[in-house]
């Protein structure tokens, strides 16, 4: 009886796991968003160039990290700078679509009457009709508004002197927890007052904002459900 009973738990167990594996497959599951990798970075080191006492301009390159404009702020440039994004994604979109056809036929074909000497045989008719019709019809529309600020640490400096950033923020509160995360490719030339630029101005961009905890749990639908419904043709 006992090995019986343990077969049956293999098996319930392996029909749970077919079942999750299943469910990880449906179309519903939620799409992971490619970060640019890593999320952080230091600076590089860098042997300072010889000082030159009395002389205005200082033989610094843009790569090194004590490089600075005259004429301009502080504005992230090299590997490890820090950079403010102003997150401002305002997603409007909607469709509409509709569809009417129709088709109609009639068909007549007649036999009249026909005599064989005394015989004679009685002519008939035949009438058919054929109507098809479609209508269809379809309206879709999203309105998604994202704001808030994150800053974010270049990563990577590219040969044309386009900035790869990256960048995460999370928030712990009671039980559950939340972050962000940002990144993408800065033009400097778009880098404004206050080392800030818009998420609007930042190629590549990728933004996820995501949640855990009992909130975030009782609002998403459990994997069983989510398995049925893809599963049922009705």
């Amino acid at each position: 009886m006992r090995i019986v009973a343990a077969r049956s738990l293999a098996r319930i167990a392996a029909a749970a796991a077919a079942l999750a594996s299943l469910a990880a497959c449906t179309p519903d599951a939620l799409r992971e968003v490619e970060i640019h990798q890593p999320l952080t970075a230091r600076p590089l080191a860098y042997a300072a160039p010889p000082s030159t006492p009395g002389a205005i301009f200082q033989a610094n390159t843009p790569t090194h990290g004590a490089y600075q404009p005259l004429f301009e702020d502080r504005r992230a440039r090299a590997v490890g700078d820090t950079l403010t994004v102003a997150i401002n994604e305002k997603l409007n979109a909607s469709k509409t679509a509709s569809t009417d056809a129709s088709h109609k036929g009639d068909m007549t074909f007649n036999v009249p009457d026909a005599k064989f000497g005394s015989a004679s045989v009685k002519g008939g008719s035949l009438t058919t009709e054929s109507k098809n019709t479609f209508a269809g019809s379809g309206d879709s529309s999203a309105n998604n508004v994202f704001t808030g600020t994150i800053a974010v640490t270049v990563i990577q400096v590219l040969p044309n002197g386009n900035l790869i950033v990256s960048g995460e923020k999370q928030i712990g509160i009671n039980q559950g927890s939340e972050f962000i995360r940002l990144s993408g490719v800065v033009n400097p030339q778009y880098i404004g007052y206050g080392n800030v630029v818009s998420s609007t101005q930042v190629a590549e961009a990728r933004l996820e904002y995501r949640g855990s905890g009992p909130v975030h749990e009782s609002n998403t639908m459990p994997w069983l459900s989510r398995l049925f419904m893809s599963v049922m043709p009705f």
